[in-house]
């Protein structure tokens, strides 16, 4: 039976997704499990793969088509069915409510439509009088002004006497060859008065566009600071028998399962986690507060262009060394571009660590629609008293960020207590 393929929902504020590549040609063998197309989100590119073994038997939506989710994109027949017309209507039907039709391939992306991004600035640009009176171009005051220089100063060549680029960079010139621009100090020496001072060129500003990605950072990032009322607490955690521990177990462990400190940081957060389910929650309508059964600990991952979070999920059932496992192929692929629909869905709550970058202590934003995050700093050598004595150790401070409407600051601290108890007796994550 013939199956119709839809653009997936990854995440639950996607609206639309961008068809970058068919895998499969029409009239091509696939599998289940096979890459059939390649889909933009606004958080990476994806892989979409076949629900069933047959036949690509048509393409509903060309490459680089932009639809909402849910639209139909193809047709996977069983091997050796021909479906008809209106059978494939139906399917259409059925998914959209409208009759199918081969997209028309999207006409050169719009570029009529899309102004440069860049402003040019040019000696060709309005002829406009400062208040000073002096008919220039845009350009010459813009260097006039960066080099102190008073237009009314500088000979125009232009239409009715206009200061352009070229007249201000030969008073410049002027200036320095005729050595106008010195003093005397009083004692022989001189100096280079501030009005004959250059800079050089000074490069102009630059207009980027933004990525998808960091457009659904920003939306995503200033949905959440505006209408989920943070709170902040920050803690420190000795981490002597920590690194001690994964040291020992590194020394032992191949180089594919080797454990960084984040590791045991996730399998940590997800076992304090059952202890407050709260913190492994979300706000629903206003109205409800969904405690969510399994655990799934999204880790946020920089990649080119912004920020990922892939997903450990039911971090507080496996092993560590699993745990290290599956982050650092999910890692390699969203770093690569070929993140699966899984690597990034439905994390409960968020880890964001800073600490290869020696930060020391910082706060984070909540992950919508997720109830906290913790912002990990970097493991360092402080002075500490053990014993009664002062002594150097090792130390990590954490901070997290809470959605008020969800959870209260003891409930949080609690937590960071429970987790304190696991960081530093890690002899607890491998039991």
């Amino acid at each position: 039976m013939a199956e119709l393929v839809t653009m997936p929902k990854l995440g639950f504020d996607m609206a639309e997704g961008k068809l970058v590549r068919w895998v499969k040609a029409e009239g091509d063998t696939v599998a289940k499990g096979d890459v059939i197309a390649e889909i933009e989100t606004d958080k990476a590119t994806v892989e979409v793969e076949s629900s069933l073994d047959g036949v690509m038997f048509r393409h509903l939506a060309p490459e680089e088509a932009e639809l909402p989710v849910n639209s139909p994109i193809a047709v996977v027949s069983a091997a050796g069915e021909e479906p008809t017309e209106d059978e494939i209507d139906s399917l259409v039907a059925q998914a959209s409510g409208k009759p199918s039709k081969k997209m028309e391939k999207p006409a050169e992306k719009k570029q009529a439509e899309k102004a440069p991004s860049k402003a040019v600035e040019s000696d060709d640009s309005a002829d406009v009088s400062p208040a000073g009176g002096v008919r220039s171009s845009p350009l010459a005051r813009k260097i006039a002004e960066n080099h102190d220089i008073q237009l009314a100063a500088v000979e125009g060549s232009g239409p009715q006497g206009r200061v352009v680029k070229k007249d201000v960079e030969a008073y410049l010139d002027s200036m320095s060859q005729a050595g106008s621009g010195s003093k005397s100090a009083g004692n022989g020496q001189t100096f280079q008065s501030a009005s004959s001072f250059s800079l050089g060129e000074v490069p102009a500003d630059e207009v980027v566009d933004l990525t998808r990605l960091r457009q659904a950072i920003s939306r995503r990032m200033q949905d959440s600071n505006q209408n989920f009322p943070h709170f902040y607490l920050t803690r420190s955690y000795r981490t002597g028998a920590l690194m001690a521990l994964r040291k020992q177990l590194n020394q032992i462990l191949p180089e594919t399962d080797k454990l960084s400190v984040n590791d045991f940081v996730v399998k940590a957060v997800a076992l304090a986690l059952r202890q407050y389910p709260n913190l492994n929650a979300s706000l629903q309508d206003d109205k409800n507060i969904v405690r969510h059964g399994h655990v799934n600990i999204g880790v946020a991952v920089a990649v080119e262009g912004g920020l990922l979070t892939v997903v450990s999920k039911d971090a507080d059932l496996k092993p560590i060394r699993l745990i290290a496992r599956e982050i650092r192929e999910m890692v390699g692929r969203a770093r690569e571009g070929k993140v699966r629909p899984e690597d990034i869905e439905g994390s409960t709550f968020s880890i964001s660590n800073l600490g290869m970058y020696g930060i020391e202590n910082f706060s984070a934003i909540i992950n919508p629609p997720e109830a906290a995050i913790l912002a990990v700093s970097a493991v360092q050598d402080v002075p500490m008293v053990v014993d009664g004595e002062l002594t150097v150790g090792s130390q990590m401070k954490a901070s997290i960020s809470a959605d008020h409407r969800v959870t209260d600051g003891a409930e949080a601290a609690e937590f960071m207590r429970v987790l304190a108890d696991y960081l530093e007796e890690p002899m607890r994550l491998l039991i």
